[in-house]
């Protein structure tokens, strides 16, 4: 759709929300979008790394507040509903995640931005989390990334919803790195390669071991043991161990996106 684009360029697979008059604020339309593109990035085996951002000077001012409570034919799904749906689905992607930021990251633009894995800002960003100003009650699975990202500072920024700078996000644990605004691209370019030639076993692995931690306290005996069986099986170790004594560069063969 025109408000969201996805295109890959080699191992990179970049979803952009395209709506910079609004400030790519979300749509429902927009939503639903997200959710098939980052179902689609993973499960593309060429896509080692995906990348959300926005178009123009503003990465998300969250959700179109005009639709939240529009109605919808009965037995439809609701705008939370594909929010949510949307936001699991870039939460769990199996593959490395980096949100690029500049401008404003606002509600609901602020919850993608904590939905990746990495944040990456340009040190003019502002962000908050805002539901405090509409009288909404933040969405649970929303709250529990927060908290587990943010820690006690989630508290202040969603009792005041009061806007804060990239060295304040830097702070608190919010954003990754901040880099002046001519030299992120370069920088999100450097990291995409980097990531993209490590293991995606690696990776997912670790990926779905640490929402377990951070959900249940510890990795279960299961889950282990379910990743421990998939290295056997990969030849990802083979070849990383191969690659380091004949001091060449991996050629990492495990690509299924899904255990």
């Amino acid at each position: 759709m025109a408000d969201l684009l996805v295109s890959v360029a080699g191992a990179v697979g970049t979803i952009t929300l395209h709506r910079p008059s609004k400030r790519n604020a979300v749509t429902f339309d927009m939503w639903v979008a997200l959710d098939a593109a980052v179902r689609s990035l993973a499960a593309d085996p060429g896509v080692r790394v995906v990348v959300l951002r926005g178009e123009g000077d503003h990465f998300c001012a969250g959700a179109d507040i005009t639709e939240l409570l529009a109605e919808r034919p009965a037995g439809t799904a609701s705008f939370m509903d594909v929010n949510m749906a949307a936001e699991h689905a870039l939460a769990t992607l199996p593959k490395p995640v980096i949100a690029v930021v500049q401008g404003d990251c606002i509600g609901g633009g602020c919850a993608l931005a904590i939905d990746c894995d990495l944040r990456i800002a340009t040190a003019d960003s502002r962000f908050g989390i805002t539901p405090a100003k509409l009288g909404i009650v933040y969405p649970p699975a929303s709250l529990e990334r927060a908290v587990r990202l943010l820690g006690p500072a989630a508290k202040r920024l969603l009792y005041t919803g009061e806007l804060f700078d990239a060295a304040e996000a830097q702070r608190i644990g919010l954003v990754d790195e901040v880099l002046p605004a001519d030299e992120i691209e370069a920088r999100v370019a450097e990291l995409c390669a980097t990531l993209a030639e490590r293991s995606l076993l690696t990776q997912a692995a670790t990926k779905q071991m640490i929402a377990a931690i951070t959900e249940h306290g510890v990795v279960s005996a299961e889950l282990a043991d379910t990743w421990a069986r998939e290295v056997t099986v990969s030849g990802e170790m083979a070849e990383g161990v191969a690659a380091f004594v004949e001091r060449r560069a991996p050629r990492f063969p495990w690509r299924s996106p899904h255990v």
